[in-house]
Order: C-alpha cells, then structure tokens, then sequence
C-alpha cells in the first residue's frame, strides 16, 4: 500500500549515501544536501570498510540530520550497506533517496522530488539527470554519452534504471519488493547491476519509473580506461546476465533492443576492418568519394548532440567535429560490449563467475 505524500512539510525524506574511501568527496556531497531548500529529515552516510578519513570528514561536518555509521563485517560491499541503513533508518521514510559519494545535488532536487510523488500516485523511481564534472578528454566523452540517454529518457517518459548515482525512490514501494521476493533489503547483491534488477522489479510490481524533468546530479566520471572498462564491464556482464534471468518480455524488450543495437553496430566495425584488409590484400580496395559521406554525416550528428551537453563549452563542440575523439569511444563500446557477451557465454558454460564489483573497485583504487 502506498504512503501518503502530499508536500514539503509531511513527507519524510531519508538519504542513503554509501561512501567506500570517498575522503575527497564526501564533504562537498554531505554539504550540498544540507544547503537544500528542503533539507532532508535525515542523510545516512554508510561507511563501507573505508581506511581514510571519510568517517572523520562526514562526522565533522555536525549536523542533526546527519548519521555517519560504519558497515561491519559486510560482504555483500554497495548493496550490504544500503541494505543495513535502509533497515535500521529508512523503514519509516516516505521517500528514500540514493545518492553516491561523489555526487552533488542542486538545491531544487530533494524538493522537486517530493514534489514529483506528491503529483503522480504511479511514479515509484526518479532518476535525476546526471552530468560529468570536469574537462578532461574521456570525462567529455561520458558527459555526451550520458547527455543523450538522459535526452532518450526524458522523450521516452519512462526508464528501465533508476541510476544509483543520484534517485529518489517511493519507499512504500520498496517495502513491498521486499516482502514480494522475501529479501533482506531492497538492493541484491547477487546481481551485479542492482539499480537495473531493482528497477526491474518494482516495474514488475505496475509501477513507473522516470528520469526527473528538473533535478540534475553532478558527479565524477571515470579518468583513466582502465577504470572507464571496469565500471562498464561490470555495468555490461551484470546486464545481460539479469535479462537472461529475467528473460524476454514488455518490461525488457526495450534493453534486449539496445543489447541488439550495441552488437549490431560491434559486428558492423568488426566487419569493416576485415573485408577493407581482405579487399586491400586482394588488391580491389579501391577509394571513391562518396566515402566521405557516411563520416560527414557521423559529425553532423555528434555535434547536433554535442549542443545538448549540459554546461558544454567550445571543447565539446569540438571534440564531437573532429570525429576521431567519438569514433574511439565508440570502438571502446563495441569491445565491452562483445567482451562482456563472451564473458557471459563463457561464465553460464563453466559455471564460474567473475568479481566485477571487486575488480571494478581495484580499477578505482587505482586512478
């Protein structure tokens, strides 16, 4: 049975932040939920085995809403800590919001959502927007990238993910997953995409889930390609490993659709370099002109995307006019892509299972 919702002053409003050696971040997260024009009844920071000064720098920060607690004996890492602050400070939440350690949220955002279930008894998930922050070269990459599935999301009306990095979820909702599949917690671990299988499963319950039309979150993106393939080999192997669980059907076709898109456009990369060597070996590769065609219209399309970028400058412009910056992702994409699809076929063949939160974990200690 759904809670009442019905403004500012009544509902209650719970932060749940997990924070694994986030000393650097963590300040200027806890601080900007507290500069909210709706402050929230209260901000959960989860200490997850960190060996910095997290800890210290959360519970310096004093605030009356603020609980700083530390997970023990947790092997179960992102999930097993939600799970237990979920259960020990959220069960009486109206609204639970997830929010990573290196996120910021915007004054408007914990308002707005209240907001947004006030006026919409069906929506049980709301994703915020959320946009890369620095001017790196790979950053901009995944500023764009995400710039367009958030614009996909927001046309659509509805999303399949509730994006871990910043949401806000109906927590009546999230009881009821719990007592429909007789789980500890909401988050399973067992799945190593746990925002997808818990999105899938509230939809599975009747409700919808959307990306906010009005709250945006700011947060880190990944520096180096090592950590960029660790945290998408995680995101791609735990994907198509819930989709077989949870098969085909209307709440999946959309994601089977995109894991067709993606091999698709990996076969069709794959398959130019080998017959353009096999045609230059047999000596019948031959240039015409209308070849530049296919890349003006590549640039075209990245830069018409490029104008979508939230807070863009010159630089995203550019990058998406040179075509070779886009060009690079994109081959990155499509071997995560087979990567993780072999992983996948090889693990159901063997019966053994990769780590990836562990090794998408090394991959960010390491940057």
């Amino acid at each position: 049975m759904q809670s009442s919702i019905e403004g500012n002053r009544q509902a209650q409003v719970v932060v749940l932040i997990p924070a694994h050696n986030e000393e650097s971040s963590i300040g200027a997260t806890v601080q900007a939920l507290l500069s909210q024009e709706r402050v929230p009844d209260r901000i959960v920071v989860i200490a997850d085995n960190c060996t910095d000064g997290t800890v210290a720098i959360a519970s310096a920060l004093r605030h009356q809403a603020l609980v700083v607690t530390e997970t023990r004996n947790n092997r179960d890492k992102k999930c097993g800590g939600l799970n237990a602050a979920w259960r020990r400070y959220a069960t009486d939440a109206d609204i639970v919001v997830c929010l990573d350690a290196d996120t910021v949220l915007p004054p408007n955002a914990i308002g707005d959502w209240i907001e947004e279930f006030a006026t919409d008894p069906g929506l049980a998930g709301s994703s915020s927007k959320f946009t890369m922050r620095g001017t790196a070269f790979l950053v901009r990459l995944q500023r764009a990238e995400f710039a367009k599935w958030t614009d996909s999301s927001l046309r659509r009306g509805w999303t399949s993910v509730l994006a871990g990095t910043a949401c806000a979820i109906r927590n009546s909702v999230l009881h009821e997953v719990v007592r429909t599949h007789r789980r500890y917690g909401p988050w399973l671990h067992a799945s190593q995409v746990e925002d997808f299988e818990l999105t899938y499963r509230i939809r599975e319950l009747g409700y919808y889930c959307r990306v906010s039309p009005t709250v945006r979150a700011y947060t880190d993106a990944m520096t180096t390609v090592r950590a960029l393939w660790g945290q998408r080999m995680k995101w791609q192997v735990g994907t198509v490993e819930d989709l077989i669980r949870f098969g085909v059907n209307r709440r999946t076709l959309l994601d089977w659709r995109q894991q067709a898109a993606g091999l698709l456009a990996a076969s069709v990369r794959f398959g130019w370099i080998f017959f353009t060597v096999l045609y230059a070996a047999l000596g019948i590769l031959h240039f015409a002109p209308f070849w530049f065609f296919v890349p003006l219209l590549f640039i075209a399309n990245d830069v018409k995307q490029a104008m979508r970028i939230p807070h863009r400058d010159r630089w995203d412009i550019v990058l998406a006019a040179l075509l070779l910056p886009q060009e690079a992702f994109a081959w990155m994409r499509a071997c995560w892509f087979v990567a993780a699809w072999a992983e996948v076929i090889r693990s159901r063949i063997t019966g053994t299972r990769k780590d990836r939160w562990t090794m998408q974990y090394a991959a960010e200690a390491a940057v």
